[in-house]
C-alpha cells in the first residue's frame, strides 16, 4: 500500500499587524508596550546601547474611543510635544534625511533634532557592541540595511555610502532596537502584515514637495501591498516600512483561520478622520 504523507503543522506565536492607519517606529513600540512589555525593561535594554542624551515618553491615550499606548523618544534639549503635528511630520523630521541633507524646513515651524551623520557601518557597530541577544542585534542591523538600500537606490549610492542624519540618530536606533527587542521579549515568532495604508498627497522636505509615499518608503514597499485614501499626509514612515519589510513573513489580508487571543494598539500623534493607531492581533498560528 502507498504510504500516506504526513504533514506536520507547526504552531507559533504570531503577531498580525493591521496597518489601516499606517505604521511608524514609535507606533510599533507603543503597541508592544501595551502587550505588557515593561517600560523599565525597555529602558534597561536601551542602557546597553552606547547612546545617550534622550528621554522616553510612554503614556496611554485615546484615539477616537480606542485606548492605545503612545511612545516616543525625546532628545535632550528638545521640547516634548504631546500634541505633535502628525506622525508623518513628526516621524518625517527624524527619517527623511540622506547624506546631502542638512536641514528639514518645516512648514509648521517645529524644531529640528540635532543632526548626527552616521553611516550604516557605524550604526551597525553601535548595535553590535551592545549587550543584546544575537537575534536582536542581527534583526536590528537588517532593518537598517533595508533603509540604507532604499535610500541608496533613490539617491544613486551604494548602501555603504549612505550617510544618515535623522535615521542614524539616537531616536531611530532606539525605535528599531526597541521594536525588535520587544518582539523577542513577547515571544513573537512570526509577523504578518496587512496591506499598508500610506496616506496621500505631498510632504515637504529639504528637496521640496515629495509625493506620498516618499521615494525611500516607496522603494521599501516594493513587493508589499499598499493603498491610499483621501486622508492627506504620510502614514507609513521609512522606519515603519523597513520594520515590516524586514521582519514580516507574510503580507496580505488577515488569514481567516487565524484566531487571535489579544489585540494591542500603538498610537500615532495626530488626530485623523480615522483612529490613528496601529492594531496588532496576537495569537497562536501555524507557520506562514
Amino acid at each position: 500500500s502507498q504510504e500516506e504523507t504526513v504533514w506536520e503543522v507547526i504552531i507559533v506565536r504570531t503577531l498580525y499587524l493591521d496597518c489601516f492607519s499606517g505604521i511608524s517606529g514609535n507606533m510599533f513600540v507603543g503597541m508592544m508596550l501595551q502587550n505588557d512589555i515593561s517600560l523599565e525593561g525597555l529602558k534597561e535594554t536601551f542602557s546597553r546601547l552606547p547612546v545617550s542624551g534622550y528621554s522616553l515618553i510612554c503614556e496611554p491615550v485615546v484615539k477616537q474611543g480606542i485606548q492605545a499606548q503612545y511612545y516616543d523618544v525625546v532628545l535632550d534639549g528638545e521640547r516634548a510635544e504631546h500634541e505633535h503635528c502628525c506622525p508623518d511630520e513628526h516621524e518625517y523630521r527624524r527619517e527623511h534625511h540622506h547624506e546631502h541633507v542638512h536641514e528639514h524646513p518645516h512648514a509648521h515651524g517645529h524644531h529640528h533634532h540635532v543632526h548626527v551623520h552616521r553611516g550604516l557601518r557605524e550604526i551597525k557597530e553601535i548595535i553590535e557592541k551592545a549587550d543584546l541577544s544575537a537575534a536582536v542585534k542581527a534583526k536590528s542591523c537588517a532593518v537598517f540595511e533595508t533603509l540604507a538600500i532604499a535610500e541608496g537606490k533613490v539617491h544613486g549610492l551604494p548602501p555603504e555610502e549612505v550617510h544618515f542624519h535623522e535615521v542614524g540618530a539616537v531616536d531611530c536606533i532606539l525605535d528599531i532596537v526597541g521594536a525588535v527587542w520587544a518582539l523577542e521579549e513577547s515571544g513573537i515568532e512570526q509577523i504578518g502584515v496587512s496591506p499598508l495604508h500610506t496616506g496621500s498627497g505631498f510632504i515637504q522636505c529639504a528637496h521640496g514637495l515629495m509625493p506620498v509615499p516618499a521615494p525611500a518608503t516607496a522603494e521599501i514597499l516594493t513587493g508589499l501591498p499598499f493603498y491610499s485614501t483621501a486622508i492627506d499626509g504620510e502614514l507609513v514612515t521609512p522606519t515603519g516600512a523597513a520594520l515590516v519589510k524586514t521582519l514580516a513573513a507574510y503580507a496580505g489580508p488577515r488569514p481567516e483561520d487565524f484566531v487571535h487571543e489579544r489585540i494591542v494598539y500603538g498610537a500615532g500623534t495626530k488626530d485623523l478622520e480615522i483612529p490613528n493607531v496601529l492594531r496588532g492581533y496576537i495569537g497562536e498560528y501555524k507557520m506562514f
